[in-house]
């Protein structure tokens, strides 16, 4: 269990930053002026960036030969990269230019996601190699999520402090200095998997070398590597699902503040108050005491596939009851969609992630390789790139429906617009990942025999 906290606190960093910076960002458009077309490349080059990087060092931690194994130096690096390039980043100021805070932004969340690779690559292989017990996986995945869903009931308050003169004058010098809290406090967690899980030294390994003279030769394996592990039909379909849920949810996710502020109050922020808080964490409240125990206790009781369709079936309707329940004057009935709603998001990585554990251990089967690092980078690659389009996409949409914030009052079809997008695109998104993983086929029975083979093979090698 020590363990398990331990790579749970990681993940609690791990979240905290992109829940932070789906709050902070609304401060871009709404306090310091950026159009649409900046907040879309603001979202969109870094984490473009931040995909392309994953797979080398994926290949690199893969590859590491050190008496500290081949993931906690990364993870401490990264962690440390992470803290203080997301404190710098945000100091912006409204007497610079806007095209020196575009600059200046873009600049500072590239050496961010740069740093957000450093730790999360080898990280998230660090929970892959913690059991090869089918149940134990989704455990662990499961107290993992449950630790950083916290990241998702904290943030969303940022948006009271930030728009609350009590607290600070403007939203801006707000993000200024909470940026420093949030960048220092989740350094410290994510450093704490690096120094509590332990790895066994990989000095005499056989693993690639990462010298200078054959980096070529190492750069041509990563892509080789990449093209391999993708060829894996029940890992494609993961990682397809992955994409379209997570790419769906977070193109929308920061119309929320627009459409409750917008619609729900007309454009006053002072009188949405904290709806646009409690929307977000008691939704992931409803995700850390609700959704991650149920999915769990699901998963063991009829199969991982079975409980995630489920789980995303349950997800749909939430999506559709938000489209009756945000009601100009009655903010409080969205509350009833939220359970549902919640399952989407709560129940993705919770199952994906074990799933990904059970195909790390197929592949060795067929290639004689353990390739957690690998799998773990295309795994959030696809992550990484579905929100990096997102980002785009989220600015392309607020260009396309016309909504403008300059204007207190939005233009009614910039509000339906706003609306039809928060519910559709999920919704399609969902249902399409839903029929791609009706087919997965890595059941327990397999997936044990698999650990079967494995021994028997591994006891031949030795």
């Amino acid at each position: 269990m020590t363990q398990k906290i331990a790579f749970g606190v990681g993940m609690l960093a791990n979240q905290m930053f992109p829940a932070a910076i789906s709050i902070f960002i609304v401060v871009l458009v709404q306090d310091l002026g950026f159009p649409g077309w900046m907040w879309g490349v603001v979202s969109l080059a870094p984490r473009i960036f931040d995909s392309l990087t994953d797979p080398i060092m994926g290949f690199i931690s893969d590859n590491t030969k050190s008496k500290w194994g081949r993931r906690r130096q990364y993870v401490f690096l990264g962690a440390i990269t992470m803290g203080i390039s997301f404190v710098i980043m945000w100091q912006l100021f409204r007497d610079s230019s806007i095209d020196y805070n575009f600059a200046y932004f873009l600049f500072w969340s590239i050496v961010f996601y740069l740093g957000l690779t450093i730790f999360s690559v080898p990280y998230v292989a660090m929970g892959y190699e913690m059991s090869d017990d089918f149940h134990e996986r989704t455990s662990i995945m499961a107290i993992a999520q449950w630790i950083g869903q916290w990241a998702w009931v904290i943030a969303p308050w940022f948006w009271v402090i930030m728009y609350d003169t009590a607290w600070f004058e403007t939203a801006d010098i707000a993000v200024r200095e909470l940026a420093i809290w949030v960048g220092l406090a989740c350094a410290i967690c994510a450093m704490v998997p690096a120094i509590f899980i332990k790895g066994k030294s990989t000095l005499e390994e056989d693993y690639s070398p990462m010298t200078m003279k054959n980096i070529r030769g190492s750069l041509i394996k990563i892509w080789d590597s990449f093209g391999e592990a993708f060829t894996s039909a029940p890992f494609r379909k993961l990682c397809f699902a992955t994409f379209l849920i997570f790419n769906a949810f977070n193109t929308v996710a920061a119309f929320t503040f627009f459409i409750i502020v917008y619609y729900l109050f007309n454009g006053d922020a002072g009188a949405a108050g904290i709806w646009p808080t409690l929307f977000g964490s008691v939704g992931a409240l409803c995700t850390t005491f609700l959704v991650i125990p149920i999915v769990a206790k699901m998963s063991k009781a009829m199969g991982k596939k079975k409980a995630f369709l489920i789980s995303q079936s349950i997800s749909v309707l939430g999506y559709v009851m938000l489209w009756f329940l945000f009601i100009p004057g009655k903010p409080y009935l969205f509350l009833i969609a939220l359970p549902f709603f919640s399952f989407g998001i709560g129940g993705l990585f919770t199952i994906m992630m074990s799933m990904t554990a059970d195909v790390i251990d197929l592949d060795e089967l067929t290639s004689g390789q353990r390739r957690e690092g690998i799998f773990g980078a295309i795994y959030w690659w696809m992550v990484k790139f579905g929100f990096a389009i997102a980002g785009g996409l989220s600015g392309a949409i607020f260009s396309v429906i016309g909504f403008d914030t300059a204007l207190e009052v939005q233009p009614e079809s910039a509000i339906v617009g706003l609306r039809l997008f928060f519910s559709g695109l999920p919704i399609l998104g969902t249902v399409i990942a839903m029929l791609i993983m009706r087919n997965y086929d890595i059941s327990e029975e397999r997936a044990n025999e698999i650990k079967a083979q494995l021994k028997i093979k591994r006891a031949e090698r030795a």
